[in-house]
This record gives structure tokens, sequence and C-alpha cells, in this order.
């Protein structure tokens, strides 16, 4: 599952999919834990703010963390 294929708000999906694309491409375990960090805080920060609602936070985080730990098995 990627994040194109949740409705977020606008602007805001391209930025979530960066960041996949940060852990999807990461090239060593140090660059991945920076890359899950950074998309660990973009969710929080969307949560906190109530720029989208808990299940689709849940959604991405989710998402990122199975991104993350395909990625750590790669590496």
């Amino acid at each position: 599952m990627s994040t194109v294929q949740i409705s977020l708000p606008k602007g805001v999906g391209p930025h979530a999919e960066k960041l996949y694309d940060a852990i999807t491409q990461a090239s060593t375990a140090d660059e991945l834990n920076r890359a899950g960090g950074k998309a660990e805080g973009f969710v929080l920060g969307l949560e906190s703010t109530k720029a989208i609602k808990s299940q689709i936070a849940e959604s991405l985080y989710v998402i990122y963390d199975d991104a993350a730990s395909q990625r750590a098995t790669e590496l």
C-alpha cells in the first residue's frame, strides 16, 4: 500500500509520498531510521493539528511502518 491510496488534504499528499519514497529508497540503516523518524513526526504533526483524522493517521503509520520493515529486511 502507498500513501497515494489515502485521501489526504490538499498539499499534504506530495509530502507524504516523498517521505514514503525516502523510506523505501534508504541505502543504509541510519538513513532508514532518519526517514522513518521524519515520517512519524510528519504524521504526528498532522494528527496533533487536527489536519487529518485519527483513522487516516493510523493508516499512514501502518504504511510507513510496513515500508520501513520491508526495507530493513532488504538492507
